[in-house]
């Protein structure tokens, strides 16, 4: 099975309140179960996200069937990351460079240790 690395960022409304709520809503304890199940679906096989300051860092694995603009399977994982999407705008801005109604931009690698 082959495996596709994306690393991705996006920037938080610079306030440490909204920051300190929206890593709560990011702990494992308090992650909506629906949208881990969405992602598993879509192909998403790990997803790990890193922050500092304002900046957030995410890197995903996906398997050969990930497509990232496929929507939920079911009406109710649609309705459920609609929601999940619209609560964390809230915390969210766009980075500078981000295209009209995106959140997440992709990063281009840059070196590889392997490749050295």
């Amino acid at each position: 099975m082959a495996h596709k690395r994306y690393c991705l960022a996006l920037d938080l409304i610079d306030d440490p309140v909204l920051i300190e709520q929206y890593i709560a809503f990011h702990k494992p304890d308090k992650a909506w179960p629906e949208i881990t199940q969405n992602m598993r679906e879509m192909g998403i096989v790990d997803m790990e996200i890193y922050h500092l300051g304002d900046r957030l860092f995410m890197i995903m694995e996906t398997n050969e069937h990930y497509d990232p603009n496929a929507l939920p399977s079911t009406p109710e994982g649609k309705a459920k990351s609609d929601e999940w999407e619209a609560l964390m705008w809230k915390f969210q801005k766009p980075l500078p460079w981000a295209k009209e109604g995106q959140k997440w931009v992709e990063m281009g690698k840059i070196y590889d240790l392997k490749l050295a």
